[in-house]
């Protein structure tokens, strides 16, 4: 009895020592930054080749050409947070025990055991870990440009993929039966076609001709029906691309003509022809450029084939918006308990530009502020300070800030329907070395100088970063149509005008919103930098070129 009663007290005595750990494990997000696989493409012509990563909805979009078999596609490049282990999704694997646990540069980084090829016919699932898991989803989309160019064509070729035929239409004075092929891509550009028409000086195309199709993956191959009938030609067709001092026309025209492309202004009673080296045929296919337009404007243009003149049709150029406030001369203030709050917008009107004044106000007053010190009028002042618990940057930026606890909630962007080139701006700037480092991933960043950073984007939609999360604005996310940036860690003592220029990723896509960021320290998103840096600004405009 002795020993059972000291038995149970040296149990209960264990368990008053239990040692629980109620340490809460830090968040580190963890990121896919970079993905590359074998055939990769832009999804049109002009396109952006690279993929498409959305850090907010954690997923990446890619387009391969025809070059490839889905089924066992190869993995060349994937970059991770460094923080993070690699767990690709098994199921998708050619070989999961081999597929790398880090991220990789290239597949000379790898040994050779290593085998990177996945299932990409659906949605691949990859997870990233560090203390918590992060799951990724990448989507691969195959492009066949399958294409049929014949002697005197006229337009497109209608292509059923889904019953494999073709309709191919020729002028009524081309014979069926001695056609000249120039391309036959039913396949794809590494497809093959049995038999080749373009191995032939002329084909018979006066009955329905059967063709057996091979992708450039595979050694089966499938029957395609090509049906080639004559139709009166109507013209040149065409559609147009509208900006602001310039506008593309795409379209087609009979197989071996050269459209002439005239313009006027909607007003005007003279005609101007387009130059020749302005106007591209390719096959059935044109395209001429318009240069050196209005904003604003309306335009009449019309296309001639062989002397006969086509519709008269028109557009109107995109207006030369002016950026809300650039010259940073409308400010109000408001009392925050002992400090006071600066806002750059008139009192009584509505924002365009926003701060986080909202956040440091209360405890170190306003860190963007207005200045005498400019090029002309007012301009924007802009502080990094160390407020407390964490490094606040200065910054304005188009759209609204709240409080999210000590932290903030910015949500990007304000209405916007144009497209402007460029960015252009005075700025002055002192930097400090960064001395408050909030990720251990920025600790390279220590005792350098910090920098300044503006950047400007086109988007299909407002973009919220919730800097708790430790989130950032991301350029590649599928919304930005176009993207500018400028970045100086040199100190600048006398203003100096800079331009950014803005590069497009999508030509086809209207923007909603404008989003300008300007910061006074590059990482202070991520509550890095020098907490004595300093940056001025002043006549910021859009660029319309």
């Amino acid at each position: 009895m002795k020993k059972i009663l000291y038995t149970i007290v040296c149990l209960l005595a264990l368990q008053g020592c239990e040692i629980v750990n109620d340490i809460p494990y830090p968040i580190v997000e963890a990121a896919i930054t970079g993905f590359e696989v074998e055939g990769q493409r832009a999804e049109e012509t002009g396109g952006n080749v690279q993929a498409t990563i959305s850090q907010q909805n954690r997923t990446v979009t890619l387009y391969v050409d025809d070059s490839v078999d889905l089924s066992e596609l190869r993995v060349t490049r994937l970059v991770i947070s460094e923080e993070a282990e690699l767990i690709p999704d098994s199921a998708s694997c050619k070989d999961y025990a081999h597929f790398p646990r880090e991220g990789f540069e290239s597949l000379d980084d790898l040994p050779r055991s290593m085998d990177t090829r996945m299932d990409f016919t659906g949605p691949v699932r990859f997870t990233l870990r560090t203390y918590q898991n992060y799951e990724w989803t990448v989507k691969v989309e195959q492009i066949i440009d399958r294409d049929i160019v014949i002697e005197n064509q006229i337009g497109e070729p209608v292509i059923d993929v889904e019953n494999r035929r073709a309709i191919v239409y020729v002028s009524p004075d081309q014979p069926l039966d001695a056609i000249a092929v120039t391309t036959f891509d039913l396949g794809g550009p590494h497809g093959k076609v049995v038999p080749d028409p373009v191995e032939y000086d002329t084909f018979d195309f006066s009955e329905p001709r059967e063709f057996y199709v091979s992708y450039g993956w595979e050694e089966a191959s499938y029957p395609w029906t090509v049906y080639v009938y004559q139709r009166e030609s109507t013209g040149a067709t065409g559609d147009v691309s509208v900006r602001v001092t310039t506008a593309s026309l795409s379209g087609t025209i009979q197989n071996g003509k050269t459209p002439v492309v005239e313009y006027k202004e909607e007003s005007a009673a003279v005609w101007t022809t387009l130059e020749a080296s302005s106007v591209s045929v390719s096959g059935t296919r044109y395209t001429a450029i318009f240069n050196g337009l209005q904003a604003g404007t309306a335009y009449c243009y019309r296309v001639s084939v062989d002397g006969v003149s086509g519709e008269e049709q028109s557009f109107t150029t995109a207006p030369a918006t002016p950026l809300e406030n650039g010259g940073f001369e409308d400010w109000s203030e408001e009392a925050v308990g002992s400090q006071t709050q600066y806002n750059p917008w008139a009192m009584g009107a509505t924002s365009f530009w926003s701060t986080g004044n909202g956040g440091s106000a209360p405890f170190i007053g306003s860190i963007t502020t207005p200045t005498d010190d400019s090029v002309s009028g007012k301009a924007a002042h802009l502080q990094s300070r160390w407020a407390a618990i964490k490094l606040a940057a200065g910054n304005i930026f188009t759209g609204d800030f709240a409080l999210d606890g000590t932290n903030g909630i910015i949500t990007m962007g304000r209405p916007f329907t144009t497209f402007p080139t460029g960015l252009r701006f005075y700025y002055k700037y002192t930097p400090s070395k960064v001395n408050r480092i909030r990720e251990d991933r920025l600790e390279y960043l220590r005792n350098q100088n910090d920098s300044c950073h503006v950047y400007m984007a086109l988007t299909t939609d407002r973009y919220v970063v919730r800097t708790a999360r430790g989130e950032s604005f991301d350029r590649n996310d599928p919304s930005v149509i176009a993207y500018g940036e400028f970045a100086s860690s040199q100190s600048q003592s006398t203003y100096k005008l800079v331009e950014i220029e803005l590069e497009y990723y999508d030509m086809k896509k209207t923007p909603n919103y404008l989003i300008i960021v300007c910061s006074s320290s590059k990482y202070g998103d991520f509550f890095t930098g020098g907490d004595e840096s300093e940056m001025w600004l002043d006549e910021m405009e859009l660029v319309y070129e």
